[in-house]
């Protein structure tokens, strides 16, 4: 083990040695650039403000940043690339648009790249490089390097479940002690507990989870109960094979779960919630549980009112057909219509580097570096540190398909009219939802 440990931080440091002087010589012979970063306009933006000083200081190179809260984010971005525009030289793109952005032209593939400057994607979560950075996926051929690692997960109220009161009721009503859920029956069981009940005077409810329907936001919380029941997007030996996958009898029982995990445990009015509602909702004491992607938890951390000891984190329960969670996340691409992309690789290649990746977690950014989430002090370095290593270790993605915007519009609404509205049953809104990916993927030629 310490031989490897060895070898391991021996490369480490040669690839950093070969980044610094790439940095370093093309700074010295190029001229200073203005660049602009496109993402979406959250905590972790603001982080990555702080960190590219340094890219600044040391290549002479200006950042400039277009940040778009996220309800507006795919739309402003994915219009911005699909014109060919300027305005962006580096792009956080979310991992769903990979296939379209490579497939389209609009990101630079990075493979000569990364092979000419000593960049190893194998030094990556193996998650993330699938998620963020490959196109077709599960082969060599990549258009990102992974930038922020991010996965849905959930928070909870440390300091409520520890009420002696509480733990008293709840062993006695459902035979086992109030702690951390497992499964996600588990879960049911401690939002329903809470749900209604008086704390602190306060009427406080069992769990807040997403349920908007304009953008994306009930498909990436649905998902997280379909996978652990047994939902497939298709046939592994035959990707566009839905029928039978997506509306097993597995997949038709988890979307009944969530349904009704929403009718029976969620404050009212949350009908249309996804992170933000989320956020508000568990900072404002009003719910015992929160499904929210990891990126919150240092804001959660800190915050006055519910941070400290007063929370936890735990991933994603399991189900009676699997353990997985909903893969978020982002990587970089160079935008292939960008007039500085020499110094748009420059930043790609700064913030490869594990000293970078290193301080980017202490700021409040999710490395992917294996270098820094695997370092023996990172599982202590916060108190959800663990938890986002478990979390990363489960995930699963939506479709990354040129034609995912439409793929995801789709299923928003077949999910959102069942579980919200209540139309019809589990399933014929999966039934429904195969019927519309076979159209879009007969529309696609790929059926």
């Amino acid at each position: 083990m310490k031989i490897w440990e060895e070898l391991n931080m021996n490369r480490t440091f040669a690839v950093s040695a070969v980044l610094s002087a790439t940095i370093m010589t093309a700074a010295g012979t190029a001229h200073a650039d203005d660049l602009t970063l496109c993402w979406a306009a959250w905590d972790p933006a603001n982080a990555l403000v702080e960190l590219s000083s340094d890219f600044e200081e040391e290549t002479g190179h200006t950042m400039n940043f277009e940040f778009v809260p996220w309800p507006n984010f795919a739309d402003r971005m994915l219009n911005e690339l699909n014109s060919g525009g300027q305005l962006c030289d580096l792009m956080i793109g979310d991992s769903q648009w990979i296939g379209g952005a490579a497939e389209a032209g609009h990101y630079v593939q990075l493979n000569d790249f990364f092979d000419t400057h000593g960049i190893d994607m194998g030094d990556f979560i193996p998650a993330t490089v699938t998620g963020y950075a490959e196109w077709p996926k599960n082969t060599p051929n990549y258009w990102a390097l992974p930038a922020f690692g991010d996965v849905v997960g959930w928070t909870y109220r440390r300091d409520w479940f520890r009420r002696p009161e509480l733990q008293a009721e709840f062993q006695e009503t459902y035979g086992r002690e109030l702690g951390v859920p497992e499964t996600l029956a588990e879960l049911r069981d401690i939002a329903e507990f809470f749900q209604g009940r008086e704390i602190d005077g306060t009427t406080v409810y069992g769990a807040a989870i997403y349920t908007e329907r304009g953008s994306e936001g009930i498909t990436m919380g649905v998902t997280n109960v379909l996978y652990n029941y047994g939902f497939q997007y298709g046939n592994p030996d035959s990707p566009y094979e839905i029928e039978g996958f997506a509306n097993s009898e597995g997949a038709v029982a988890g979307l009944e779960f969530y349904r009704d995990l929403y009718e029976c445990c969620t404050p009212p009015g949350s009908s249309d919630w996804y992170m933000s509602e989320n956020i508000d909702a568990y900072r404002s004491g009003q719910v015992a549980m929160q499904m929210n992607f990891a990126f919150i938890w240092p804001g959660v951390h800190a915050d006055e009112n519910v941070g400290g000891d007063r929370s936890g984190y735990f991933p994603n329960p399991a189900g009676p057909e699997g353990h997985y969670a909903q893969l978020g996340g982002q990587g970089i691409s160079v935008v292939s219509y960008s007039d500085s992309r020499d110094a748009a690789l420059e930043y790609i290649a700064w913030f490869a580097q594990p000293e970078v990746q290193e301080q980017w977690w202490k700021l409040g950014g999710y490395s992917a570096l294996r270098a820094v989430v695997e370092s023996p002090d990172f599982a202590g370095s916060q108190p959800y540190a663990q938890t986002f290593l478990d979390s990363m270790a489960i995930v699963r993605d939506f479709w990354a398909e040129p034609a995912y915007a439409d793929l995801l519009l789709a299923m928003q609404d077949r999910v959102h009219n069942y579980v919200v509205a209540g139309n019809g049953t589990a399933q014929q809104a999966l039934d429904g939802l195969v019927d519309d990916w076979v159209e879009i993927f007969e529309d696609e030629g790929l059926r």
